[in-house]
């Protein structure tokens, strides 16, 4: 066997009581550290009964269902159609609305459209709230949006009653967002504002 050239290490000889001095060491060193520690069980506990409370006083809120809502459309006996819907948060209370596009259901042709903003809160039945294009105008919606509280179309109409109801010869991009009580049209004519119904 050959010889180190190191001097001889005190550690290479242990005895018992230096690997319990050691071992004492180390779990001194455990128990400091569990003491500066949080109780991870106690954190994750006091979240997790914050967020049941919190879900169980909030129910979750669903959007006005647009079917069924009486429009201030006169159809006679044809009826009405709404042709597309979308949810959003229009007015920031942190509940929903929905904004549905809606029009007479003729068999043929393009009928005018009709732009509505629908509520109803804690179980009560949906109602149109605003009307922000009314068929009167004789308009056709198409690229229809709701996202981040504004609401988008493209207005499609006609520039006199010679023009073919296939063919609308106007265009027009609108974006409504509710300021203050109102919404308000940001495309068109500058400040006009839809009608409360």
């Amino acid at each position: 066997m050959q010889t180190s050239a190191l001097p001889d290490l005190a550690h290479t000889d242990a005895k018992p009581v230096h690997w319990l001095a050691t071992a004492t060491a180390m779990a001194a060193v455990v128990a400091a550290a569990g003491l500066f520690q949080p109780d991870a069980t106690a954190t994750a506990s006091a979240s997790e009964h914050r967020a049941a409370a919190r879900d169980s006083a909030a129910p979750a809120v669903t959007a006005p269902d647009p079917a069924g809502v009486t429009y201030p459309l006169d159809c006679g006996p044809v009826g009405q159609t709404v042709a597309r819907s979308a949810p959003g948060d229009l007015d920031g209370d942190g509940g929903p609305e929905t904004v549905a596009v809606v029009h007479c259901a003729a068999g043929s042709g393009t009928p005018p459209s009709g732009i509505y903003v629908l509520t109803g809160r804690n179980g009560a039945a949906p109602r149109v709230v605003a009307t922000l294009v009314d068929p009167a105008e004789k308009l056709n919606v198409t690229d229809f949006t709701v996202r981040d509280g504004r609401i988008s179309a493209t207005l499609l109409g006609y520039s006199s009653p010679s023009v073919p109801r296939c063919c609308p010869d106007e265009l027009e991009s609108a974006t409504w967002q509710w300021k203050g009580n109102a919404f308000v049209r940001s495309a068109g004519p500058a400040g006009s504002t839809a009608r409360s119904a």
